[in-house]
């Protein structure tokens, strides 16, 4: 029996967070066309009974930038891997590699842990994936490389044979149905950002976070009533997630809480509205409780 971490890495948008909800075969990592939708650690656990179990550590995506609130989101990525028994770097296989994938070469092989790398996205055709594989090929020394779709499901079964292969042996770290270990609270949140920040454009999707102000169980009716407050930066922000006569937030609490009612065993009950916290992103107490 094998158990092991296996730290997620690779640029925004490689397809990170879908690989982890496919490999879990759970919604566990929150996704949306917005790059840089993780902001924290995010725990996924694959189990098989017969041959092991991996806890994932999905990370945000790695961005080469000087503001704090990505400095801080880049302090989880190499947390993650400091934890981790084996590093998984996700390749957007349909982009041109870039200076961050310099960068998190860089990372990976100082890191000395087992790599597999893999290449996502093969559904689509890329006239420049040979030249890819070569340059990887001579930067980097995977123990393995997969080539994948993790929206199309594609090699999904070698990919998880390979990574329990290289994790170390072990017992069960948890048992063998979680498939998160994340807080209620939190998963309650993100799902609502999710909902948000795919319902809003332009900047306004890096400038919301989710205040979670109280939850309460109504064991007679098995019902949850939830208060959260969605949080921007700026006044002008609100009319954007409030939307045209609270169309726009009213269609994020519809799809908010139709998720959650799937995900947890009591019914849920939403109320949402708009708050603004001025330059949020340049707080440090703020940012440490967030990105964690």
């Amino acid at each position: 029996m094998k158990s092991g971490f296996i730290a997620i890495i690779g640029r925004p948008s490689a397809g990170k967070s879908t690989l982890l909800n496919t490999i879990c075969g759970y919604k566990i990592s929150i996704t949306a066309q917005s790059p840089q939708t993780t902001r924290n650690k995010i725990r996924g656990i694959y189990t098989d009974t017969d041959k092991g179990q991996i806890v994932f550590l999905d990370t945000p995506g790695y961005h080469i930038s000087d503001k704090k609130f990505n400095n801080y989101m880049m302090e989880a990525v190499h947390s993650s891997i400091s934890e981790a028994d084996v590093v998984m770097y996700v390749v957007d296989s349909t982009k041109v590699l870039g200076k961050e994938e310099q960068e998190i070469i860089n990372i990976v092989n100082s890191s000395n842990k087992p790599l597999i790398l893999v290449l996502n996205k093969m559904d689509i055709k890329n006239k420049a994936l040979e030249e890819m594989r070569g340059l990887l090929a001579v930067n980097i020394k995977p123990k393995a490389i997969l080539e994948i779709s993790a929206l199309k499901e594609q090699g999904i079964t070698e990919l998880k044979d390979a990574l329990i292969e290289n994790c170390p042996e072990g017992p069960l770290m948890y048992p063998a149905e979680y498939y998160t270990d994340q807080e209620p609270e939190f998963r309650m949140a993100e799902i609502i950002r999710e909902k948000a920040i795919r319902r809003v454009k332009d900047e306004v999707p890096h400038s919301i976070y989710v205040e979670m102000a109280d939850t309460e169980y109504n064991e007679a009716e098995n019902t949850m009533w939830v208060r959260a407050f969605l949080t921007v930066e700026q006044e002008s922000q609100k009319g954007f997630v409030i939307g045209h006569k609270g169309e726009t937030i009213k269609k994020i609490r519809i799809g908010a809480q139709r998720e959650l009612n799937k995900i947890f065993p009591y019914k849920i009950k939403l109320d949402l509205r708009v708050k603004v916290n001025k330059r949020w992103r340049r707080k440090d107490y703020l940012l440490k409780g967030i990105l964690k």
